[in-house]
C-alpha cells in the first residue's frame, strides 16, 4: 500500500482552508498534476524541502514535501484575457 494514500494526502493538503473556499486539491487528478509539477521542479535542480533518504526518487520527494506541508499549492488563475494583456 502507498502511504500516504492519496486520500490522506488530499485531506492533509486542504485541512486549514476556510469552509466557504474551494479547496486546494479536490480529485486525485489535480494531485497527480501537482506532484508531478513538483517532480519536474526536483529535476530541473530545486532544492528538496525534506530529508532526502538514499534511492529516493523525485516524485516520492514532490509526495513528502506536499504531505509535510513543505510546498505550497498556487491556483492557476489566469485568463486568457490577462494573458494577452501581458504579451502586449
Amino acid at each position: 500500500m502507498i502511504h500516504p494514500s492519496y486520500t490522506e494526502l488530499i485531506e492533509t493538503i486542504n485541512e486549514g482552508q476556510d469552509i466557504d473556499e474551494a479547496p486546494v486539491i479536490s480529485s486525485r487528478y489535480s494531485l497527480v498534476l501537482a506532484t508531478s509539477k513538483r517532480a519536474r521542479q526536483l529535476i530541473a535542480g530545486a532544492e528538496p524541502k525534506v530529508k532526502v533518504k538514499k534511492g529516493m526518487k523525485p516524485l516520492s520527494i514532490a509526495v513528502e514535501e506536499m504531505y509535510r506541508g513543505e510546498v505550497t499549492i498556487l491556483p492557476d488563475e489566469t485568463t486568457e484575457d490577462e494573458t494577452s494583456e501581458d504579451v502586449e
